[in-house]
């Protein structure tokens, strides 16, 4: 049993959303007059999980998250004296390792605290004779194409876990749960699953649970970062936001609040925010239980304490997401500034002028050759830096040496006497110079048995797969506008820029790419689902759509309108050539786009 105050819900406050977050907050958080019971922490990516994968499996580095250890280690006094538990998946590829200097520093400090880690998350020697019998069996989640259609050799698998290992590591007795690869949200399901000492079957509570995770786990994403409506935020606070606690009672209820007197909002629409990124429609999967979501809710309860309901919950998959790593080849980027008219001809020029300085058969060893232009000229500019362009040569190859300086930035700037006018390219080469990629092929996997191992040297623990389990179909159910209004009927209107009346939020998942767009009030509604068709993001997306599939569906109590762009991120994030390697862009490219907007919207303000 988890506490002795069983009415009470359990607080949870997540210290970390990534391996870029600000490392004082577990100390600060630990030495605060305000009570805490758990602590969570995400340190772990589809960025730092292949390279880190690729980087042990050569010798070339660690492969748990080092910040962890300077965030944790002035944090430790604090938990032992309180009695603080902690959870987080920052041993990424190495959980091991990163237990083992944790029991280590926990020692040296003379502090009675209990660590525990899971193991099961790497899994390639138990896929491996698998991968290579039958490898047409292994279908990528977002391109839908087989494992003998990637061509490259796995060289590291890892697959994500749920969260009631980490709840069975409370139970036994573990302080501090070290973790690799357990899904975001999984912390927060096993914080919560060992208080009120839930079971397994206990699928409302757990669903609950589990979007409560989703909410935190970016940390300050749900208290104001990332927020389309950050001008509405106190300015007096934006550099001291809070991180997010929710309180869970025992049947599931769930309120999203942040720390007292820290900068930052929780309101409806940070939670809104939230809940849409890095989803893939109506279903929230996790090894634990399905959470359906479509019918999610918040009711803003006092300022900064916001309730989430309308979550239920059915069996969790039999399977889980597996990551596989490979090695990819090489990159390399070079850059050009141009200013002045004609900037198209400008680049075509260049283009063409590159192609034959590198000549047939350098060009034959890329895999990949991209020129892509970032920014426009705007008329009449009052100062160059505003009509500056930045054009991007990015390149890929299988072998260091095919871009190496004499096949890559020599042929690159030899022609830069030859070609557009005040022809400037960027001083700093150190981007030319290639480095290492990875592949990532995420693809499913029966659930794996976990073990948990204590430093208390009690026999490890062995957490079983679930026998009861839902089957999902590999695409979420999509449909066009409900009930879709003329959109006449709204009045006069004027052309404005979407995110001038609507809020959202984009994320990746593989390279899928989620997008959620959810109107301010109940009144502009119908307006937006009608709207936003598939047709009409289509639409919006203009050049940015290149025939991918999409998926469309509504949230009706949250006023927002989804979409699933599949495979809209090339290979993912570790072998993107864009700048947009997170799927973060793509939702405030749209919201600048320009609609027809209804003048009486425009009357009650803007964003």
């Amino acid at each position: 049993m988890g506490s002795v105050e069983l009415t009470r819900p359990v607080r949870i406050m997540n210290i970390s959303g990534s391996p870029c977050d600000k490392r004082d907050a577990i100390a600060k958080a630990a030495a605060m007059d305000e009570h805490i019971d758990v602590l969570v922490g995400d340190w772990m990516s589809e960025l730092n999980m292949p390279t880190r994968a690729y980087n042990v499996t050569n010798g070339l580095g660690i492969g748990y998250e080092e910040t962890f250890l300077e965030a944790l280690e002035p944090a430790l006094e604090n938990i032992a004296k309180k009695g603080i538990k902690l959870a987080a998946n920052a041993g990424t590829v190495a959980t091991k390792e990163l237990y083992d200097i944790v029991v280590k520093m926990v020692r040296e400090k003379g502090l009675d605290l209990t660590i525990a880690w899971i193991e099961g998350d790497v899994v390639l020697d138990l896929v491996k004779d698998d991968l290579k019998k039958d490898p047409k069996k292994f279908v990528h989640i977002s391109t839908g194409k087989s494992l003998d259609e990637w061509g490259f050799d796995p060289l590291f698998a890892q697959c994500y876990l749920g969260g009631l290992g980490i709840a069975m590591a409370f139970k036994a007795g573990a302080d501090i749960v070290i973790c690799g690869r357990v899904a975001d949200a999984s912390p927060i399901i096993g914080a919560a699953a060992w208080w009120h000492n839930w079971s397994r079957t206990d699928y409302d509570q757990l669903a609950q649970s589990l979007i409560a995770g989703h909410l935190i786990e970016c940390s300050v994403y749900v208290t104001g970062g990332n927020f389309c409506g950050f001008k509405s935020l106190d300015w007096a606070g934006i550099n001291d936001l809070g991180y997010p606690i929710a309180e869970i009672a025992h049947d599931g209820d769930v309120i999203i609040t942040k720390v007292k007197n820290t900068g930052g909002l929780v309101s409806i629409e940070t939670c809104k925010e939230q809940l849409l990124y890095e989803i893939q429609g109506m279903h929230y999967l996790n090894c634990d239980v399905t959470a359906v979501i479509d019918q999610a809710c918040f009711t803003e309860l006092a300022p900064n304490r916001v309730r989430l309901s309308g979550i239920t919950g059915k069996p969790p998959p039999a399977t889980t997401k597996m990551g596989l790593t490979a090695f990819g080849g090489y990159q390399a980027e070079l850059h050009w500034a141009m200013i002045g008219l004609d900037i198209d001809e400008r680049v075509k020029l260049l283009d063409d002028q590159l192609r034959d300085s590198f000549g047939k058969s350098r060009m034959a060893k890329f895999n990949l050759w991209d020129i892509s232009v970032y920014g426009s000229t705007p008329e009449n500019p009052r100062n160059q830096n505003s009509c500056i362009v930045d054009v991007r040569l990015f390149a890929q190859a299988r072998h260091a040496e095919d871009l190496s300086e004499a096949n890559f930035i020599r042929p690159a700037l030899d022609i830069n006497m030859h070609t557009y006018p005040a022809a400037t390219f960027h001083a700093d080469l150190r981007t030319a110079v290639p480095k290492v990629f990875t592949e990532y092929f995420p693809t499913l996997i029966p659930q794996p048995t976990q073990t948990i191992h204590f430093s208390t040297g009690a026999s490890p623990m062995k957490f079983v797969p679930p026998t009861e389990t839902t089957i999902h179909p590999a695409s979420q159910p999509s449909y066009p506008p409900t009930n879709p209004v003329d959109l006449s009927s709204f009045g006069p209107t004027k052309q404005v820029p979407l995110g001038r009346v609507v809020y959202g939020r984009a994320g990746d998942k593989g390279s899928n790419c989620n997008v959620g767009l959810f109107a301010r009030n109940a009144q502009e509604w119908p307006w937006l689902r009608s709207l936003l068709s598939t047709e009409k993001l289509i639409d919006l997306m203009d050049e940015e759509y290149k025939g991918q599939k999409i998926d469309r569906m509504e949230f009706p109590n949250l006023w927002a309108v989804h979409f699933l762009l599949h495979d809209h991120l090339d290979r993912g994030v570790t072998a993107n050539a864009g700048y947009d390697i997170l799927g973060k862009f793509i939702v405030e490219f749209l919201r600048l786009k320009k609609v027809d907007v209804p003048v009486a919207f425009l009357e009650k303000g803007v964003l």
